[in-house]
């Protein structure tokens, strides 16, 4: 409830008061990405495209795949419509927010110049402020985690390649955990991949992110156009299911709140969005925090690019995959399962395959980022210096996501999301004249220039 609060009724209010500025300027934005504007002497680590396609690979995930299929195994097609929303509204708010993360950028202690809902507290707010950033440090330690991630890609090796090929593996009990020996080896080989991209840092992160994530996304966009389509007759009914489900709540079947079942409804949806995209989360501007730029408003158009991307492009295509082919009425399969039996669906004997693709460079993709914000928070906490002993245990939690359940681990992740939203979002509103003082300043020398 409180999540849905700060995302929802934040988010609303940047899009009202920044006057729509953010959907005026798409253009703008894409130019921006494309390296128009770009100066390798301004202050930063990583480009304008490094940043996003870095933010775009923590989102760009398996809250896409498997978040989207949770949402709608839980609540039908109407969850996707309140995924909708969620997104319209974070874009303003990701527009917000990571154009503070560069307007309020601070130093860590090696002298590095870094962003991110911490520092803005703290060089935008003050030092009174302080437990504020220290509650966003901590929280985030937990939210980063590769736990979510680990999970999905161990059941989809289990489901897609292991299982149909008689690999059944053998069952292990230890204490209130029970788990086969074969998700056991899959995380250990995780484990030592992961680890020998995320020791490199933000910039073998950044390069290794730029040129996967299109990879990705075009790999993934092509399949599901390919599913609708073959289903195309089948499109227009299931949007217009999406859109009546939302307020009836037909095929929803969690838990009620803000007293009934639609209110469960918008909370999935806008838990789910959260996850998908993290727009208020605050783990992105930490990423758009390193890019290479002295225009705050910059960073802030090109940032809110992923919402849009992540949840209005990709997730839709994921919604739509699910519902056409009816694997969302016809199984019991949660989360990755059930986006893999859509695609086994459309393309029987080798659409699992092509999914399995997909889901291994989406899932490493996020581990390389969520473990370099995970960095960022424990480098605030504890020092820059002592920052790398969270990627020690970063990577070791690799091996109890692949072993635990997948909602004992939602549970954990959403919590930390919620605390997170917390510091992010109040900042974000507090110091919202800012940016729309840089706003108007930026775009009134944009005017003068062209």
């Amino acid at each position: 409830m409180p999540l849905l609060v700060l995302l929802m009724g934040g988010g609303l209010f940047f899009l009202v008061y920044s006057r729509f500025i953010p959907f005026k300027y798409f253009g703008h934005a894409i130019n921006v990405l494309r390296g128009k504007y770009d100066d390798p002497d301004d202050p930063g680590q990583i480009n304008h495209y490094e940043a996003l396609s870095t933010a775009l690979a923590a989102t760009v995930g398996m809250g896409n795949i498997s978040g989207v299929a949770v949402a709608i195994a839980v609540g039908g097609p109407g969850a996707i419509f309140w995924m909708w929303v969620s997104a319209f509204v974070g874009i303003a708010t990701k527009f917000f927010t990571c154009t503070l993360s560069i307007l309020y950028r601070g130093k860590d202690s090696a002298g590095e110049i870094q962003g991110g809902p911490m520092y803005v507290i703290m060089e935008g707010l003050g030092k009174n402020w302080k437990p504020l950033a220290v509650m966003f440090a901590i929280f985030g330690l937990i939210g980063c985690l590769p736990i979510f991630q680990a999970n999905q890609l161990t059941q989809a090796i289990q489901d897609i390649v292991l299982r149909p090929n008689g690999i059944a593996g053998k069952t292990i009990k230890y204490g209130p955990l029970h788990f086969l020996d074969t998700d056991l080896y899959i995380g250990f080989v995780l484990l030592i991949f992961v680890s020998l991209v995320i020791f490199g840092g933000i910039k073998r992160i950044g390069k290794v992110a730029g040129r996967m994530v299109p990879i990705m996304v075009l790999l993934y966009f092509i399949s599901v156009v390919v599913i609708l389509l073959i289903n195309i007759s089948d499109v227009p009914h299931y949007i217009g299911m999406i859109i009546t489900n939302a307020f009836t709540a037909d095929n929803y079947n969690g838990d009620a709140m803000l007293g009934g079942t639609l209110g469960g409804l918008i909370v999935l949806g806008a838990r789910r969005a959260a996850f998908s995209n993290e727009a208020g989360i605050g783990t992105a501007p930490m990423a758009h925090g390193a890019a290479k730029t002295i225009e705050p408003v910059r960073e802030g158009l090109v940032a809110m690019l992923g919402p849009f991307i992540d949840t209005i492009i990709v997730c839709t295509l994921t919604a739509l995959a699910i519902l056409i082919t009816g694997v969302w009425q016809t199984t019991d399969s949660n989360g990755v399962t059930l986006t893999a039996n859509a695609f086994e669906s459309a393309f029987p004997g080798f659409g699992h395959y092509i999914l399995m693709i997909c889901i291994l460079i989406f899932s490493i993709t996020s581990l390389f980022s969520f473990s370099y914000y995970g960095t960022k928070c424990m480098s605030f906490l504890i020092g820059a210096e002592r920052s790398h002993y969270y990627n020690y245990i970063y990577v070791v939690t690799i091996l109890f996501g692949a072993v635990s359940s997948l909602t004992a681990i939602i549970n954990l992740i959403d919590s930390a999301f919620a605390l997170m939203s917390i510091p992010t979002v109040i900042s974000a509103l507090i110091l919202a004249p800012k940016v729309k003082q840089a706003a108007d300043e930026y775009f009134k020398r944009l005017k003068a220039e062209g």
